[in-house]
């Protein structure tokens, strides 16, 4: 976090404030991110298994080929063949789903209440995986949640801060007169109905 502290004593921040700010860096950042290290372990993994799998299907192809006439032999050659194909088809669509689930929970971090409810009002039938990683789709849903559901999204910088007041009897309040807002006190407004 070298690099980190660097930035904000740049930016003009006092030393206090950056041991702090690093501080909370330190406990969220491990929540939110995966170390590069195993990231570069797991990157490796995949290149040798996606590697593995077509040494294998290269394998499966050329014992086809001297296989000869054996028709048992054969048919395990298209089972196998059959399986792979499979289970790439699945590899993809799991894959698929983990990026799509990412992009949802990159959207949602911060800007909600419970990501678990709004990620399960969300159609992932009707999100479109584009070529350059992108969700297609995304903002539109969550437009259209902030405006039927707003409870469930945490209020924007400058926005939701103050409370409307809303018309009525407010307990407490020493006003005679109704003020702008409709509010009377509770005395006040006993004493209006018996004094009609």
């Amino acid at each position: 976090m070298d690099w980190l502290r660097e930035l904000l004593k740049q930016a003009g921040w006092e030393d206090a404030k950056i041991d702090a700010f690093i501080g909370d860096v330190n406990k969220e950042l491990p929540k939110h991110f995966v170390p590069k290290s195993q990231y570069n372990e797991l990157s490796e993994t995949r290149k040798k298994l996606e590697k593995d799998v077509a040494d294998r299907d290269k394998q499966i192809d050329d014992l086809g080929k001297t296989a000869g006439l054996s028709e048992d032999l054969k048919q395990q050659i298209e089972t196998l063949k059959t399986e792979n194909q499979t289970a790439k088809t699945q590899y993809e669509s799991d894959l698929k789903e983990v990026k799509i689930s990412n992009a949802i929970t990159a959207a949602l971090t911060g800007k909600v209440h419970n990501e678990k409810v709004v990620t399960g009002l969300i159609d992932k039938t009707k999100l479109v995986l584009g070529d350059d990683g992108k969700i297609v789709g995304l903002d539109e849903q969550l437009t259209g949640l902030k405006t039927s559901d707003a409870y469930l999204f945490k209020p924007e910088e400058g926005q939701g801060q103050q409370q409307q007041q809303q018309p009525g009897i407010k307990v407490g309040a020493g006003k005679t007169e109704p003020p702008a807002g409709g509010q009377l006190s509770l005395g006040d407004a006993i004493a209006a109905h018996f004094t009609k």
